[in-house]
Parts: structure tokens; C-alpha cells; sequence
């Protein structure tokens, strides 16, 4: 609300009210000032002072209709006789009047009519943008003493109408301006929180909707991935209700890679199920992007193991810890730790309490702890360890002449070794029940070619548990039914030899093959192979030493190069 001074209501009140710019004053013929005019400018005595003033308006049409209609407000124009004396009633006159002609001739054209005080208005907000500049000109033309204008806050912009006249013009043009702007960003701001805000049931539509959320999930329960997903894009309410995990779970069990076991264990119960099974899809699919997280100069037998956010990976003697970056299909180049110790290659490693346990092809056991400088070494075989495993403090050690040891992974009774086990030949692959039995309970097979060694071995539960190696195969063992043979077997369509394995503990199997790097997916409920990878070319050609893999991703660990297969961004 804008507030002249006192008195200059009364003053302006036989005149009609309009808001625009006020009169300049003009020098007469003589000098003097000329006197007021009647809802115009003033005039002074000679001919030249009206021919100023003519072209003094017609720049201001120029300016206005440039500006679409710049009817700002300025100070009315004060003059006085022949005397040259303020005549302040005359002057605030002029000034009420001087604005009515202003303002009707805002828009561009010339006029002495004032109009109704919603055009008024809509002429104020329009005229904000010009107003300043044509109320700086008055201001700075005329000779007048200045008049302070005040705001009054509180109060409604067109409760007195009657005050708008002078520089008040010009406030309320702005205050209209910011009136709009900030109903404008009031209104953004609301339907911003709307979208934030979780969607209510509607309170109208079919009948589905006004069932309760109870029943409505039994009935979502029997529908497939595509129907709800169907279903989701309805409403946003069917959108939240259709990603409960609820519904998802059963999906999730029957896809690939989803992270749940066969018993129906969640080993990521942090990640939405949903989330779980459209990545999932892709691994059916075979969609994935291929990548190279590591290489090497010169040719290696690598072995890895993941843990969190870290990738353990051997490279001749040493073991070297990288921090995968949040992306998981990249490295962070410089390495987290380095373990070494052994004075011949790793052969192979594995992570356990802490701890990092290590076979090397100088016969030797390493045990370092990850989080610190912690390091024993101990001479376990007479020839080179071809696989270690670690399991409720117990080490069981593998080589190649022909036995398998059991040692403790106490600090006090490291090197000491409390079993040997004789066998008929090298022992390339190990691993411990988890019921950590420690005796030779059975053979598993008969029959096996010459040759037909397993190269890795691991168990899924007590009773279960999948072999591969020279003889092209892969078979699963159930020891409840028969230790004479395998439950369920998929051959290598090319006759390759089968160097490691990886499960999901559900449908999902891997193999790594020994020619071109070829990496296989298998679902276990199919007896064909799912998709094919070859990471190498032919002058390039390598075997697949070691391979593991996430729920988002998949790395080979090859002769040169460590391989990635994003399966999460495609």
C-alpha cells in the first residue's frame, strides 16, 4: 500500500484518479515556468515551449510502444505564475491529472481518458517494466522539491484506490508484479511437494482399488513379472503397491542371479527385490557390457576373491587388494594393500577371519592379516601347493605330491600340522565340508578316463556339491542320494577343459573354459548352454583361471587381462 504525505489526498481529490507518468515542467518563452495544464502538461507562454513539449511526447510514445506500454509512474510536474513560486495546491493538481493523461496513453496511443480501475490495474502490472525509466527522467527534470513516499505493509493493494497517484503508481506496478511472481512460485512450490509426497489410494475407481490391501496382495501374488508390471503403470498408488518385496520374492527365486539361494535365503536383503530382478533379466537374456578392470605385461595365472567393495587378485608373488569404485564395474588403479611373502608364484588363496590365506609354488602356506602388517610363512609341502581352504580356524592344503594336510589357523599353533591324508595322485582342487567332518569319508565317481582330473570343487550345502575339470564336464553331487554318481551333468559343447566354476546357490552356474577365454552361463534347470563369452582372441588365446561374479557383475581373471561383464548397464 503506498501512503503520500499528508494532506496530498485531499488535495487530489476533485480530480480523477490514474496511475501512469507524471508532467514535466516546461520552461515558457521568458524563462518562467509555464502553469499547469488541464490532464495534460503545462504550457508555457510561447510557441517554442509547446513545440518542445510536442516532440517531448512523441519520443515518449517512441519509448512506450517500444516498452508494450511502459506506463510507469512518475512525479508529477510542479509550477507556479509569472512569480516562478511553488504553487503546491495547483501543482499536486496537475500532477493527479498529468498522471490520468499518462496513463491512458500508456499503451502507445494518445488520450485524456483515465478508464476503470481494473484497467487501471492490468496497465500498472504491464507499465512496471518502463516505469522506472520514465519516473528517473521526471524526477530528474523536475525542480521541485522531492516528495517521500512510504509502504505501508498489511495492507490489501486495492483497499484505498484513491492513493495511487504520483510515484505511488509506480509501487503498487511492482507490488501487483510481485504479487503474481510469487502466487506463481507458491503454485510450483505445492505441486513439487505433491510429487514428492507418497500417492494415496484414489478415492474413486474400480472396485480393485477399494479392496483391502490384504486381499489385493493375495490376488497380485498369482500374477507374472509382466502383469505387474502392467499393472504398476495404472496409478501411482499401484506403482508404490505393485514394488513391495512381498510380491516380488517369488519372481525373484525363480530368476537368475536374483540373490536368493535355494533354501530361500536373501543375501541381499538390502537391494529393492524389484531392482534385483530386472537386472536379472539381463543376465537371461545375455545383455551385458564387456570391460577391462586390470592388465598385465607379461603372462599369469591369477587367482581372486571378492569381499564388500574390495577385489583381491594374485599376480606372480604377490596379492594385491583393490577398492572397486561405486559404478562396480571399474577400479580405483591404486591398490588398497599388497601381501607378499612367497618366493615363487601364488597358486592360489583364500579370505577367512580376517585373514588371507595363500598357496605357493614354493611349498609354502602364507597367512597375513588384511588389516595389518602381520605375516607368517611356513613350509607345508615338498612341492608346490596347488590349493588351500579355510574354514572354522582349520586349514586343509593341497600339493602335488600327493597329499592333503590339515594345520590350525591359531597364532600360536601356526606350522603345525595335525593331519596328512595320502592320496593316489596330485591334488589339484580342495575344499571343506561345512560340517567339517576332517576325515576322508568317500569317493566320489568310478569310472573316470585317465586324465579326468577335477580342477576346482565346491560345496553349495552338507549334502551338495559341484566338481569340473579335464574331462569337459560339470556335475553335481548329492551325497544323500549317490557318491557312485552325479545327480546332473552339462558337458562343454567344445570340449574344453573346465578350469573354475561359480554359483549363485540357485539356478545360475558359470564355467570358465581353457580355450579363448570362453565364459559360459548355464541355468541349471536347462541341460543346453544359456549364453557364450569369448574375452580372447586366437593370437590371444587363455584360458579362464578364476572367475566370480555379483548380482550386477561378472570378472574373468585370464593370462593378461582381468575381464568385467556389466550386467547392470548393458
Amino acid at each position: 500500500m503506498v501512503s503520500p504525505p499528508p494532506g496530498a489526498a485531499a488535495a487530489a481529490a476533485p480530480a480523477r484518479l490514474c496511475v501512469g507518468p507524471g508532467p514535466r515542467p516546461l520552461m515558457g518563452s521568458q524563462g518562467h515556468p509555464g502553469p499547469p495544464g488541464n490532464c495534460g502538461p503545462g504550457e508555457g507562454e510561447g510557441g517554442e515551449a509547446r513545440k518542445l513539449q510536442e516532440g517531448r511526447v512523441a519520443r515518449g510514445k517512441r519509448r512506450k510502444g517500444k516498452g508494450k506500454g511502459k506506463a510507469g509512474a512518475g512525479q508529477g510536474g510542479r509550477g507556479s505564475g509569472a512569480e516562478g513560486n511553488p504553487g503546491p495546491q495547483k501543482a499536486k493538481e496537475a500532477a493527479g491529472l498529468g498522471a490520468e493523461a499518462g496513463a491512458s496513453a500508456g499503451p502507445g496511443e494518445e488520450g485524456e481518458g483515465c478508464g476503470s480501475v481494473e484497467e487501471r490495474e492490468r496497465r500498472i502490472v504491464r507499465g512496471d517494466a518502463g516505469s522506472a525509466g520514465a519516473g528517473k527522467e521526471a524526477r530528474g527534470r523536475g525542480d521541485g522539491k522531492k516528495e517521500e513516499w512510504r509502504v505501508r505493509p498489511g495492507r490489501r493493494e486495492d483497499a484505498r484506490p484513491g492513493r495511487a497517484q504520483g510515484r505511488g503508481g509506480q509501487a503498487w506496478g511492482c507490488i501487483a508484479g510481485a504479487g503474481a511472481a510469487g502466487e506463481a512460485m507458491a503454485a510450483a512450490t505445492e505441486e513439487e511437494a505433491a510429487a514428492r509426497e507418497p500417492a494415496g489410494r484414489p478415492a474413486a475407481g474400480p472396485a480393485l482399488l477399494r479392496l483391502p490391501e490384504e486381499l489385493l496382495l493375495l490376488i497380485c501374488s498369482y500374477l507374472d513379472m509382466r502383469a505387474l508390471g502392467r499393472l504398476a503403470q495404472v496409478c501411482r498408488w499401484l506403482r508404490r503397491f505393485t514394488s513391495c518385496d512381498l510380491l516380488w520374492r517369488r519372481i525373484a527365486r525363480a530368476s537368475l542371479n536374483s540373490g536368493f539361494t535355494r533354501l530361500g535365503t536373501d543375501l541381499m536383503a538390502n537391494v529393492p527385490v524389484k531392482e534385483r530382478v530386472k537386472v536379472s533379466q539381463n543376465w537371461r537374456l545375455g545383455r551385458c557390457r564387456e570391460g577391462i578392470l586390470l592388465k598385465w605385461r607379461c603372462s599369469q595365472m591369477p587367482w581372486m576373491q571378492l569381499e564388500g567393495d574390495s577385489l583381491y587378485i594374485s599376480q606372480a608373488n604377490f596379492i594385491l587388494a583393490y577398492q572397486f569404485r561405486p559404478d562396480g564395474a571399474s577400479l580405483n588403479r591404486r591398490p588398497l594393500g599388497v601381501f607378499a611373502g612367497h618366493d615363487e608364484d601364488v597358486c592360489h588363496f583364500v579370505l577367512a577371519n580376517s585373514h588371507i590365506i595363500s598357496a605357493g609354488g614354493d611349498g609354502k602356506i602364507g597367512v597375513h592379516k588384511i588389516h595389518s602388517t602381520f605375516t607368517v610363512k611356513y613350509l607345508a609341502h615338498e612341492q608346490e601347493v596347488n590349493c588351500v581352504d579355510c574354514r572354522g580356524g582349520i586349514i586343509v592344503s593341497g600339493s602335488r605330491d600327493r597329499t592333503a594336510k590339515v594345520w590350525p589357523l591359531a597364532s600360536g599353533r601356526l606350522g603345525q600340522c595335525l593331519h596328512t591324508i595320502q592320496t593316489e595322485d596330485r591334488v589339484w582342487s580342495i575344499a571343506i565340508n561345512p560340517l567339517l567332518s576332517g576325515q576322508l569319508m568317500m569317493h566320489l565317481g568310478s569310472d573316470f578316463p585317465p586324465g579326468a582330473g577335477v580342477l576346482d570343487v565346491m560345496y553349495e550345502s552338507p549334502s551338495t556339491l559341484l566338481s569340473c575339470g579335464y574331462d569337459t564336464y560339470v556335475r553335481y553331487w548329492d551325497l544323500r542320494a549317490s557318491v557312485r554318481k552325479c545327480v546332473m551333468e552339462w558337458e562343454e559343447p567344445h570340449d574344453s577343459t573346465l578350469y573354475c566354476l561359480q554359483t549363485d546357490g540357485n539356478h545360475l552356474l558359470a564355467t570358465g573354459s581353457s580355450y579363448y577365454g570362453v565364459v559360459r552361463l548355464w541355468d541349471r534347470r536347462q541341460r543346453a548352454c544359456l549364453h557364450a563369452f569369448p574375452l580372447t582372441s586366437t593370437p590371444l588365446s587363455s584360458p579362464v583361471y578364476c572367475l566370480r561374479f555379483t548380482t550386477k557383475h561378472l570378472y574373468a581373471a585370464l593370462s593378461y587381462n582381468l575381464h568385467v561383464l556389466d550386467f547392470q548397464n548393458p
